[in-house]
């Protein structure tokens, strides 16, 4: 169904509902749009590329765990 027609049929349905129902639905709407605002966005290839350059980079500099370190770290919580 195209949106349009989705956005149409919802302005044609407030009318019909009444007023707690509509204090449900923008409820429902803000929870929707809350999670879109903090969901993350897709990286592209070359963000995604970077982001691997810089890891092995990090790695390659001797900033990392091991996972002897990490075992002894988890241990304590």
């Amino acid at each position: 169904m195209p949106a349009q027609t989705i956005d149409n049929q919802i302005l044609h349905s407030l009318p019909l509902l009444e007023m707690d129902q509509k204090k449900s639905l923008l409820s429902v709407i803000r929870s929707f749009l809350k999670n879109k605002e903090t969901t993350p966005t897709r990286l592209t290839i070359e963000e995604y590329n970077k982001e691997l350059e810089e890891a092995e980079a990090r790695m390659d500099a001797g900033h990392f765990t091991t996972l002897e370190d990490a075992m002894k770290q988890a241990e304590s919580w």
